[in-house]
């Protein structure tokens, strides 16, 4: 009978399953268990007899863990440590209380760890950093233990409760371990131990009596070389284990009332101290010795030897905590705050992103660890937290919780209890090797920044490309992060001062809660919410000058035909009391590309969730202050981010309102549509990503050598491209032929066509390609219209021909058009020499007025829009009539009428942006007005995009109406008084046919029910050196009156049934058809003293009025003459009413 079967036999089984069972325990005890204690001091003179022994030890003790019960536990299965790592594929739980399935499946709203019957056992030893391993003779794993005791160290134990992960992080180590053990609870010592008292006989040169932490502090500042000393003190911090050059260390300290001693524990057998110290617990240790580090200031410290051990005095005491209080909630955001140290214990209810160290407490804090290595146990939802000494901050971003709990290098961390969630959830917001926060140890950076940037890199990865890894997307917001707040790569943080200076300094002791950090959107999500918000917003009458009562339903209905809703990104520049909703300036990032669809006038701006259209300028290179056209192909294909841009949204909105108390019925409305599109310069954009052209670009600019140029480009595949390097000259608009976009460029030729082994790019010009010039026309349609935005006029290209030689379809001719086919590239070129036959430059608009030429080409300011007609329906032969008024610096300014069509339509026409007006038809109207239309190859484009950050708000000066006529250029402001009305009328008006309403009927043939109030005034005012007559309609005619808003309603119901009131000179005096009501007008106007109006003089000829329309703050029309032979044009009128 062997020895497993004499063992099996001293427990009398009950059957063949628990002989089975009993042998198998044996077997496995004397394969897995007993190698352990070979060495070890055994009271049995066999082998058989200490596994038999050991084995009877085993059983009683799983009996002891089920309570009430004898029974053997033949339902588990005995398990090593390398079948656990190698079989056990999907985490899992193991225990053997009968009611504990119950309890786990009490938990709500969490999916809990599926059970297996497995039994562990082995000795608990420690690694190379100090994590504690359960080993047996098969192997070893990771075992993390709440609140391990010292004297477990070297133990043989069996766990009673564990839970089991196994490892499967992407990029793991072959050599890392491939799961990680908890442990429930405190595991069952299968052996006895010493237990813990005084060393009897201590080591030579050692103080076997423990001196307080006061004590302690006078051998430290008193160094002896070679002598030890032992230390008992209450446990004040625990700093994590760093490992820095292959060493691994960790520091702790002690404290005694306001003494606090730091301890340096780097010898890799007591690393595994760190999981053993809890704060508040008295502990002692021996055999420390008095060190010199150098990397703290050369200060003196004590350090842990091969001899030292630590012993827990006794039960830990209660540390005090700070209070949550935060002094700083009532400051601005933008002012630095300084953080509350505090301690904390609580849940941990999600995980925000584990890469970056996030996560939420208790449903209400947040909590960050990224100022901390990463810990070798992930968090996960269900974790109890204690927390010493962490940084509370308010508000330090705004896109996280109000509240957040922040961990720095002296924070003790605690697990107190472990989940049972069965997983981690996936981090999709950041990578789990922890990229931003290796940078963050290597930065000192704001704890507001680096939350935000955590933000930023959560949304990059959700919208750029599917193929950006997270590794580049975090350091892609990194990067972005330092840009956008101006500061470059900080010093290296000093780690040492962290952890052991008095008093307590580390980033997170002072913090920015600055509100106004960007707020990054992607592209789909900003396109929706804009769409959306432009008809959620929408109020019709305020589409309509104030006093919009007074317009016809005809006149009502075009005005409503066309709005446009223009916001900034930046909410400090807007105006609109709607826009205070949106605290946070916002921020784009996307790939600059060709148009495509059916719009070939602007770029789009692209990410993977959406796109859209961009109407974007950039600086000139002759000129930084100067802006243009965009004409530079190297932007596209680069990555960009846009922190400054406007976003504009069209209204098109077909209506059959009858009046205006009828605006409230959207019935009315038949037909309504919107189109969005973005606004920005170059100064607003940042590259991320450069494409090879850009870094071409740049390093030429940069006056980099020709070599480096080649190196950027050397990785384009090798095929053969024929090119030519081309000077536009002239370009026509698109025209639409059967659905397909065509325009056609007449170029100059520099040189012959070259041949390449690859695609040249935007490369520096090579003597080969200079000669003889030639003229040529270029035509580009379908596909290759899409180049039309970017070929200015006056600008080289160089033209390449992928795939293609000089013999075949790449000839240039004076006579046939060159056709560009769809895989033709453009490449814009820095200019090397001044061209010969130079474009002509745009007129300016005192040079439209005075020449007599047919076809024009100038730029000017828009200061007004105005639809012509309410056609907005999508129909491919409707059109949309529009007029812009445009004005230069001098203050003259033009009519400019443009027919366009839903696929012509230019994005960007719109008053504040200035515009390139290219082959317009200068016509001279009937009364001898200069204005200007379009033609077939007219077209548009934006050069300057509005800017409200630059936009100076300086008064114009104030001038005399005597010395107008001499400063022609001046805008300026007139100081006047009233001298008198030449003529006033207040009438009801049909709201059909415009003709009076009086007596609740039209007196016309009319059948209308509906009528408005209108009001004109023509009066006469003077500086005493000159005088102007002026003509007010509207709400303006009520403000000369000096009349309140209820008077005016009075005068409105007092007319209502004449229909109409006229007040005109009679002599020196005014006569009017009601006498009373002339003598209540007429003290009124006895109180209107001055009038101040900003006035701009415009040239239409030698005589004349002018006729033009004030600001939409007035809304209302103007004539204006003075006594001298030149108009004077009034831009806007601010009326003072003051009293004598």
């Amino acid at each position: 009978m062997d020895a497993a079967q004499i063992f099996r036999d001293q427990f009398n089984p009950q059957g063949e399953a628990e002989a089975k069972w009993l042998e198998g325990l044996f077997h496995f005890v004397r394969e897995h268990v007993w190698p352990l204690m070979v060495g070890s001091d055994l009271t049995c003179p066999t082998d058989d007899e200490a596994i038999s022994q050991l084995s009877a030890s085993v059983i009683k003790r799983i009996q002891g863990t089920i309570p009430n019960s004898r029974m053997l536990p033949v339902s588990y299965t005995l398990t090593c440590v390398s079948e656990l790592l190698s079989h056990q594929r999907l985490a899992c739980a193991s225990y053997p209380w009968p009611g504990t399935d119950r309890e786990r499946a009490a938990t709500p709203g969490r999916r809990v760890l599926p059970r297996e019957r497995l039994l562990l056992m082995g000795r608990l030893t420690h690694g190379g950093n100090g994590e504690w391993m359960l080993t047996d003779a098969s192997g070893s794993v990771v075992c993390e233990i709440v609140s391990p005791s010292p004297l477990w160290m070297g133990r043989l134990v069996f766990l009673p409760h564990w839970h089991y992960f196994p490892h499967n992080a992407v990029g793991q180590e072959p050599s890392e371990p491939r799961g990680h053990v908890e442990l429930i609870g405190s595991p069952v010592l299968l052996r006895p131990g010493p237990t813990q008292q005084m060393s009897v006989a201590p080591a030579a040169g050692v103080n076997s009596d423990p001196v307080p932490v006061k004590e302690a502090l006078s051998v430290v500042y008193n160094r002896v070389r070679g002598q030890l000393v032992s230390v008992c003190g209450q446990v004040a911090s625990v700093c994590p284990t760093l490992t820095i050059s292959g060493m691994s260390f960790f520091f702790f300290t002690l404290s005694e009332d306001s003494h606090v001693l730091p301890v340096l524990v780097k010898t890799s057998s007591k690393l595994w101290w760190a999981k053993c110290m809890s704060v508040g617990e008295c502990v002692r240790v021996t055999a420390l010795c008095v060190s010199v580090l150098r990397v703290w200031g050369g200060n003196n410290i004590l350090c842990a030897t091969d001899r030292s051990e630590m012993h827990k005095m006794h039960d830990r005491e209660p540390v005090e905590e700070a209070a949550e209080e935060e002094a700083e909630t009532s400051q601005p955001d933008s002012v630095r705050k300084r953080s509350s140290v505090i301690s904390y214990q609580g849940t941990v209810t999600e995980v925000v992103s584990a890469g970056a160290g996030l996560f939420v407490m208790d449903g209400k804090l947040g909590l960050c660890l990224a100022y901390r290595p990463e810990m070798s146990r992930k968090l996960r939802v269900g974790d109890e937290l204690l927390l010493h000494r962490v940084h509370f901050l308010h508000r330090p971003c705004p896109d996280y919780p109000p509240n957040v709990l922040c961990a720095c290098l002296r924070t003790t961390v605690t697990v107190t209890k472990f989940s049972s969630d069965a997983a981690p959830a996936t981090d999709r917001n950041c990578p789990d090797d922890g990229v931003l926060q290796r940078l963050l140890v290597e930065r000192n950076l704001d704890v507001s920044r680096y939350l935000w940037t955590c933000q930023l890199c959560a949304g990059l990865q959700r919208s750029l490309l599917p193929s950006a890894s997270q590794q580049c997307v975090c350091v892609l917001s990194w990067k972005l992060m330092e840009a956008m707040s101006g500061r470059g790569p900080q010093n290296r943080r000093n780690i040492y001062v962290e952890m052991l200076d008095e008093p307590h300094a580390c980033p997170l002791t002072q913090y920015g809660g600055d509100r106004m950090q960007h707020q990054y959107t992607n592209l789909s999500e900003l396109r929706e919410s804009l769409e959306e918000d432009c008809w959620a917003s929408l109020s019709l009458s305020s589409l309509l000058p104030p006093g919009g009562g007074g317009l016809t339903s005809a006149q009502m209905n075009a005005a409503l035909s066309w709005s446009s809703r223009i916001l900034t990104s930046d909410p400090a520049f807007e105006q609109q009391d709607a826009q205070a909703l949106r605290q946070r300036p916002l921020l784009v990032v996307g790939v600059l590309e060709l148009p495509s669809g059916s719009s070939f006038h602007t770029l789009q701006l692209r990410d993977c969730k959406g796109a859209v259209a961009c109407v974007f300028t950039e600086t000139n290179e002759e000129d930084d202050t100067d802006q243009s056209a965009a004409f530079n192909t190297a932007w596209l294909g680069c990555l960009v981010c846009v922190e400054q841009f406007t976003m504009v949204t069209e209204r098109y909105i077909q209506s059959d309102f009858p009046s205006y108390q009828h605006l409230d019925q959207h019935k009315f409305i038949t037909y309504k549509n919107c189109s969005v599109y973005l606004q920005f310069s170059q100064k607003s954009v940042r590259i991320l990503s450069p494409s090879v052209a850009m870094q071409n670009h740049l390093c030429e600019k940069g006056a980099e050598s020709e070599e480096k140029m080649e190196v950027a480009s050397c990785s384009v595949t090798a095929t053969t491209c024929v090119s030519v390097v081309l000077r536009v000259e002239q370009k026509d608009g698109v025209t639409w032929r059967e659905e397909e976009a065509s325009f056609s460029v007449k170029a100059t030729a520099i040189g012959p066509l070259a041949t390449w082994g690859r695609d040249p790019k935007n490369g520096p010009i090579k003597d080969f390609e200079t000669g003889n010039e030639s003229t040529v026309t270029l035509l580009c349609s379908g596909v290759s219209a899409r180049w039309f935005p970017l070929l200015q006029p006056g600008r080289f290209y160089r033209l390449v021909g992928i795939g293609v030689n000089d013999d075949g379809e790449f000839r240039l001719s004076r006579d046939v058009a060159l056709q560009v086919c769809h895989d033709w590239k453009f490449y814009t070129l820095r200019r090397r020499f001044h061209s010969s036959a130079n474009v002509a430059a745009p007129f300016t608009m005192s040079q439209v007025l005075d020449c007599r030429a047919d076809v024009v080409c100038f730029q000017g300011l828009v200061t007004e829009r105005l639809n012509l007609n309410d056609k907005t329906k999508d129909a491919g032969n409707e059109n949309i009539d529009l007029r812009l008024t445009v004005c230069e610096q001098s203050g003259r300014s033009l009519h400019v009428y443009l027919n366009l069509n839903q696929k012509t339509y230019q994005p960007g026409l719109l008053p504040g942006n200035t515009l390139l007006f290219s082959a317009f038809r200068r016509r001279v109207s009937r009364s001898g007005r200069v204005y200007c239309s379009n033609i077939a190859v007219s077209w548009v484009a934006v050069v300057r995009v509005q800017d409200k950050r630059s936009e100076e708000h300086m008064p114009a000066p104030i001038m005399q109406l005597a010395l107008w006529t001499d400063r022609s250029r001046t805008v300026g402001r007139v100081k006047g008084h009233l001298v008198r009305f030449l003529f006033m009328e207040l009438q009801w008006k049909c709201s059909t046919c415009g003709r009076v309403y009086a007596q609740s009927a039209c007196s016309g043939q009319c059948l209308s029910t509906s009528a408005f109030f209108d009001s004109t005034a023509k009066l006469v005012v003077e500086d005493g050196t000159g005088e102007a007559h002026v003509r007010v309609a509207g709400t303006l005619v009520r403000q000369l009156l000096g009349l309140s808003d209820l008077q005016w309603e009075g005068l409105q119901r007092a007319l209502k049934a004449r229909g109409t009131l006229q007040v005109y000179p009679h002599g020196r005096s005014q006569a009017c058809d009601d006498d009373d009501l002339l003598h209540f007008l007429l003290l009124c106007a006895r109180g209107v003293n001055a009038l101040f109006l900003t006035c701009r003089r415009e040239f239409q000829g030698e005589e004349g009025p002018s006729h033009i329309q004030v600001d939409n703050r007035s809304a209302a029309i103007l004539n204006a003459f003075v006594t001298s032979r030149h108009p004077i044009h009034f831009k806007s009128i601010v009326i003072f009413l003051m009293i004598e």
